[in-house]
């Protein structure tokens, strides 16, 4: 899962990039990269791992150019280096090539294979990199035409923005897995992951990027062309559970109001007679909570603080990185929770070491008993499209039974939002909804270098 951005059309491109990335922050922390383009041939990039805060800031401000994309990284595919960092910077036959995309390809290895078999070498180990060898490659005409050549054959999930010379174009997977919006700021074209990024820059969303579509912005205009032929919807339910802004729109509808509604159908059916106060598990299950404290009757309090200098622990690229912060990301309001019945909402449960360590930190501040509840189904196999939950092993849900689940946890009563509970309390749900990692209903067959277990 990452944060992408692209604009054309301003003096300010590569400053408006940034600021958008720090609305997207929340999509990856690993690494970040701004790209601006003075010309068809001229163009800088600076990348560096860590957030927009933590090294790049200033350098962004030198680049210059009317054309600019910006990338937060969270590692699904490829490891967490610098080298893996994004966007992806490149000079052609055709003149420059930069990318950024969101998603994973799930046949990138075959790709990847046969364009090393044809002479390519590839500097990365990201499927993304795949993309733009078969850019490079292509003998299209137009931008449009090369994108649209290369674009055809990938197989998964992917939200791109790409600038082939002057020519930005953005260009979205048949099925629609991971968001992508458009929008106008004066006379600039703007593209991003989440509403929330163009709310900064003060744009305008106009629409999203459909299926299967591209937009190509030059010097005539905004084209759009369907480059490939829609598919069955499969937009990622984990977008509206736990991934966007609740301050964002992603397919068309409020994440607020959709983790509201998650929290409510929650508090239906498990409700938690006898408890004193519900809060939530800060900040991805505000909303949530609120709909099941509104549902269900009860105060809510905010009895667990967030330290907002902490990045979000499930995108951590490793445990013990994830185990680390979550010591630190945390903290009890004793005085709210002692002595007290209390309602945890949580909006999912992946591996379960994190959940653990609240319960324990929840139960030392004096709670009489800890109800969970937690506003997504449970959680039983790997995702191949963008989300790092890679083994079934790893899945504390895919392992124990929900009975099991509560002893290790050590609450006194926990309850799971059910499958069709969760797909009919989005906007557009229950259809066109890809909840493969809660139903084992894969719609593409497994990477070959998927790991088992």
């Amino acid at each position: 899962m990452c944060g992408i951005f692209g604009i054309r059309g301003t003096p300010e491109a590569a400053r408006l990039t940034q600021l958008g990335l720090y609305s997207l922050q929340h999509r990856g922390q690993e690494s970040v990269g701004v790209a601006a383009l003075e010309s068809r041939e001229q163009g800088q990039i600076v990348r560096s791992m860590g957030t927009i805060t933590e090294g790049v800031s200033r350098e962004i401000e030198q680049l210059r150019g009317t054309l600019a994309l910006g990338h937060t990284r969270y590692s699904t595919s490829g490891s967490s280096t610098i080298e893996n960092a994004q966007p992806i910077f490149v000079r052609s036959q055709g003149g420059l090539i930069t990318l950024a995309h969101n998603g994973n390809l799930v046949n990138a290895v075959q790709l990847r294979a046969q364009l090393e078999a044809d002479g390519s070498i590839f500097s990365t180990n990201a499927d993304s990199e795949v993309i733009v060898h078969r850019l490079a490659r292509s003998k299209g005409a137009t931008p449009a035409a090369r994108m649209a050549e290369a674009l055809a054959g990938l197989e998964g999930a992917f939200s791109l923005v790409a600038a082939i010379g002057d020519t930005l174009i953005a260009a979205r997977d048949p099925r629609g897995w991971r968001p992508l919006v458009m929008g106008r700021l004066n006379g600039a074209v703007v593209f991003a992951s989440e509403t929330c990024a163009l709310d900064i820059v003060g744009a305008v969303a106009e629409r999203e990027v459909n299926p299967g579509e591209m937009i190509v912005v030059d010097d005539s205009g905004v084209h759009a062309i369907q480059a490939l032929e829609p598919a069955p919807l499969k937009k990622c339910i984990f977008e509206y559970v736990y991934f966007a802004r609740p301050d964002s729109r992603v397919f068309g509808g409020s994440v607020d109001r959709a983790r509201r509604e998650l929290g409510r159908q929650l508090a239906r059916e498990w409700p938690a007679p006898g408890a004193d106060l519900v809060f939530s598990v800060p900040d991805s299950s505000n909303s949530a909570a609120l709909g099941f404290a509104e549902q269900s009757g009860l105060p809510y309090e905010l009895a667990l603080i967030r330290n907002h200098y902490v990045g979000r622990t499930f995108i951590q690229p490793t445990q013990a990185g994830r185990d680390a912060k979550v010591k630190v990301k945390y903290n009890p309001v004793r005085e709210l929770i002692e002595g007290r019945s209390v309602v945890m909402v949580d909006d999912s449960i992946v591996r379960g070491t994190t959940t653990r360590g609240l319960v324990a930190m929840i139960r030392g501040a004096g709670a009489r008993e800890v109800h969970l509840r937690v506003s997504s189904a449970p959680i039983t196999g790997p995702c191949y499209y963008g989300i790092d939950t890679p083994t079934r092993r790893e899945l504390i849900a895919a392992n124990l039974s929900r009975e099991e689940i509560r002893r290790q946890l050590g609450v006194d009563s926990l309850g799971y939002l059910s499958r069709d509970g969760m797909l009919s309390s989005v906007p557009g749900g229950p259809e066109g909804f890809c909840d493969a990692c809660f139903s084992g209903n894969y719609p593409t067959a497994a990477p070959l270098d998927a790991r088992d277990g």
